[in-house]
């Protein structure tokens, strides 16, 4: 039975977006999906943008509250919220195993395009290496 996989963050809309891209792209047959306490129903652009240019489609993700979720059976639960600033969420539906793996929210990136855009890759690369350990280490065994 393929494991089931829920990405959790706050606004699902970034991180947790491309995590979900590249654990769908380590093994198709793994189920994945990714939501938000408080959901923002749309995709960030540059986040879509840089997953592109890894060579991975995420333009026909959703943008889902948690709540659709809870009444689920999961095999692992990851949030990916990062900074001090930030609360990471709860979830309370059955769970096997409860996760963090903490990244920066690009999108409170301040400064240049292109600073901004570099903010964006970097959390991209983080986010691909940690996920790729995971499913290493947890899901291929």
């Amino acid at each position: 039975m393929n494991k089931r996989i829920l990405i959790l963050c706050t606004g699902n809309s970034c991180r947790s977006q491309m995590a979900h891209g590249f654990l769908q792209s380590f093994d198709p047959d793994l189920d994945v999906h990714s939501a938000g306490t408080n959901a923002s129903g749309k995709l960030n652009p540059e986040a879509v943008e840089v997953m592109k240019e890894a060579g991975i489609d995420i333009s026909h993700h959703t943008s889902d509250s948690v709540d659709k979720y809870l009444d689920g059976e999961w095999d692992y639960v990851i949030t990916v919220c990062g900074g001090a600033n930030e609360s990471c969420p709860a979830f309370m539906g059955k769970v096997k195993h409860r996760l963090h793996i903490g990244f920066d929210d690009p999108s409170d990136a301040t400064g240049t395009p292109e600073f901004i855009l570099s903010e964006y890759i970097r959390v991209r690369d983080e986010i691909k290496e940690e996920f790729h350990a995971f499913y290493v280490n947890h899901i291929r065994q």
